[in-house]
């Protein structure tokens, strides 16, 4: 059934809630036009804000991303997995090597079933973001573990503007429906309230075999401001399902055995589900500020997949069931201290805890189980130290040094007690940020960091190979990582910020993701560098132009002349207008480019170029708005994904080494109504 029923009742309750939108502060907005100078440690960091974030037109949750520079997101199987991340010449998997948080929860997790780093983004209500920060390279003592590459913060409203009713509709069984509001609490004393979201969306995509794809998210936040003191309490909730259509080999294609929008295993799907509860108090000092936080959650995953088809079971086939569950917990807290009226010393404290309860990993058919390759119960604990400064020399200098300690415990017990184990390992991350200026509006930096990631729990502690039984070599719990950044800021020009950064980033052991099994594992060491520019430039209140493009060189380091990082995009473009006012006609156009990649180490086998335009056209009046996107405008038939490896078909007697992809979306359009009170 398509549950149309479900989410017209959402709509009719937004006639009964009650607001008092009036007596809120009024609400501050931020973005990438807006000044950083005197501010920025980096020419890479930005923010975007909550209105650049409803003016795009997006296909998936995880574009919200997109908005990072850079930052290329697609997928390779099923709407309800975490996606694929690309930036700075990565090829992150689902998330390895950039940290992503929603407020102070970690969106990664790591020793995960499908992934070291898995970050799906699913959970988040992008009505209910106000704010995306986001970080390039090693250079910030708050950032620790998967954060070489860049990390962002979704920023959650306290207050919503206006409450806010949305239904959509599009082709291939598109529905989503959303309610949210904050209920005014506030009295003499103190300002404060409660928001709440419920979201609801089903898609089946416009593949041969229908998605299934169903998405239930809630949010519930309770807020409190008074004084010097800010506390929150949230609440999230996420359920989802679908059935999978995986990345596909190219022959099956090419010779009519299936559509470009076909699959061959016809019972390959998954469901997650993650629940979380998160607090937050702010103090203001009379000489800083103190900040601390908690989240408590638990998460689930049961995924089967098949990229192999007949390669290494010629009678059953290749799916494979991988199955996560867990309680995590964590938390920060901090200390400002300022000096004067600018300079300022912070110290903190992160820690994360992870209990998994039966990470596995099965041989199935038609998702019945056939044998256990190997189950594990897993903690994996880490506690991080770091201290951060901001010192101005004088009026065209400050330095911004920063020192990071963490500290990780693996406890590993596995159903062959061969790969139990125990492990303790730490590390220290000094980094340091010179900025010279500003003079005419314009500011140089200068930085240089020391970063890590950590490596699968299992891989720390494992002895003998769960497949062949032979002996094999354990990795290193904790990677060095490392890199430089040289940049510029200007607001010289009226109404534009651009900024221009050269980069280098070297780790001493690439995380590679590994098609035929689904995961990553632990390759050589890497280096990469290139240059990032981002212009924006916004004439005035209703006119705004974008343009980001990034240059990126990486190679495999020790390996011979076959030293081509497989899935590392050379170059992405991201471009776009938007225009419109508070009321009236508003529309925005986007592209995105990114270059052929190597597919292989000797760069022999490289994948299709992609070049996708969305865009979006509507009309707003009195808290009314209607908007119809078009993804996909020019009908391209792209790839989003593409991997070289051997697979076995049908009928074949031998493996055959192919491209693997998984197509980008045809043309599809979507109307959505909103009512804003």
């Amino acid at each position: 059934m398509k549950p149309l029923s479900l989410i017209l009742p959402l709509l009719s309750l937004s006639a009964h809630a009650q607001t008092s939108p009036d007596e809120l502060e009024p609400l501050i907005v931020t973005g990438k036009s807006e000044s950083l100078v005197g501010t920025a440690g980096t020419a890479s960091k930005g923010q975007a804000s909550f209105e650049e974030l409803a003016e795009r037109p997006f296909l998936r949750r995880g574009e919200l991303l997109e908005l990072v520079p850079g930052v290329i997101i697609t997928q390779h199987s099923g709407d309800g997995k975490a996606n694929q991340y690309f930036v700075r010449g990565f090829n992150l998997d689902h998330g390895t090597d950039f940290s992503i948080s929603m407020d102070g929860q970690p969106v990664n997790f790591v020793t995960h079933a499908h992934g070291q780093g898995y970050a799906d983004l699913n959970p988040i209500i992008p009505e209910l973001v106000e704010k995306l920060d986001y970080w390039k390279g090693p250079f910030f003592g708050q950032l620790g573990d998967l954060s070489t590459a860049g990390a962002a913060k979704f920023n959650f409203f306290d207050a919503l503007p206006q409450g806010i009713a949305t239904f959509g509709y599009g082709e291939n069984n598109y529905l989503r429906g959303l309610l949210a509001d904050t209920i005014d609490l506030s009295d003499d004393k103190q300002k404060s309230g409660l928001t709440y979201a419920l979201e609801y969306n089903y898609y089946d995509g416009p593949w041969n075999r229908e998605g299934n794809s169903e998405r239930i998210n809630g949010f519930l936040k309770y807020f409190k401001e008074s004084g010097p003191d800010k506390f929150s309490l949230t609440a999230m909730g996420y359920d989802g399902r679908w059935d999978s259509t995986d990345q596909v080999p190219r022959r099956a294609v090419d010779s009519g055995l299936i559509g470009r929008l076909g699959n061959i295993d016809n019972s390959v799907n998954g469901e997650s589900s993650r629940y979380s509860l998160m607090g937050a108090w702010d103090h203001e000092n009379t000489d800083g500020q103190t900040h601390a936080d908690f989240y408590i959650g638990s998460y689930d995953l049961d995924l089967f997949s098949n990229f192999t088809y007949f390669l290494n079971d010629p009678i059953n086939g290749d799916q494979f069931e991988q199955q996560d569950g867990r309680v995590f917990a964590g938390g920060e807290i901090r200390r400002q201290w300022n000096f004067g009226q600018k300079d300022s010393l912070t110290l903190g404290l992160q820690t994360r805890h992870d209990f998994i309860n039966g990470v596995g990993l099965y041989n199935t058919r038609n998702r019945r189980r056939l044998n256990t390759v190997r189950v594990d119960d897993v903690y994996e604990g880490n506690v991080g130290l770091y201290a951060t400064g901001d010192y101005h020399v004088n009026d065209w200098f400050r330095i911004q040094p920063g020192l990071r300690a963490d500290g990780f415990h693996f406890d590993v017990d596995s159903d062959n007690p061969a790969n139990s184990g125990d492990k303790t390992a730490g590390i220290v991350s000094p980094k340091l940020s010179m900025i010279f200026g500003p003079w005419k509006e314009t500011e140089l930096y200068a930085n240089a960091g020391m970063g890590f990631h950590s490596n699968d729990a299992r891989g720390v502690t494992i002895s003998i190979d769960p497949v062949t039984a032979l002996p094999t070599q354990s990795v290193d719990p904790l990677v060095r990582t490392y890199g430089y950044e040289l940049g510029v800021r200007t607001e010289a020009l009226p109404n534009v910020v651009s900024t221009l950064a050269l980069f280098y980033l070297h780790s001493d052991s690439e995380l590679i993701y590994v098609g035929d099994a689904g995961t990553s594992e632990p390759g050589p060491a890497t280096e990469r560098f290139g240059v990032e520019w981002s212009t924006y430039w916004r004439p005035t209140d209703w006119l705004f132009i974008d343009n980001e493009l990034t240059l990126a060189e990486g190679k495999l380091i020790g390996v011979g002349s076959a030293d081509e990082i497989p899935g590392a995009v050379p170059i992405t473009v991201n471009a776009g207008i938007t225009l419109g006012k508070k009321e009236g006609l508003f529309g925005s156009l986007r592209g995105r480019y990114f270059a052929p990649r190597p597919l292989i180490e000797d760069g022999s086998v490289e994948s299709r170029a992609s070049f996708q335009v969305n865009g979006r056209i509507g009309y707003r009046k009195n808290d009314w708005e209607v908007a119809v996107d078009c993804l996909n405008i020019l009908g391209r038939k792209d790839n989003d994904i593409e991997y070289y490896y051997e697979s076995q078909l049908p009928g074949e007697v031998a493996p055959v080494g192919d491209v693997h992809f998984h197509p980008a979306e045809p043309r599809t359009v979507r109307l959505s109504v909103t009512r804003r009170f």
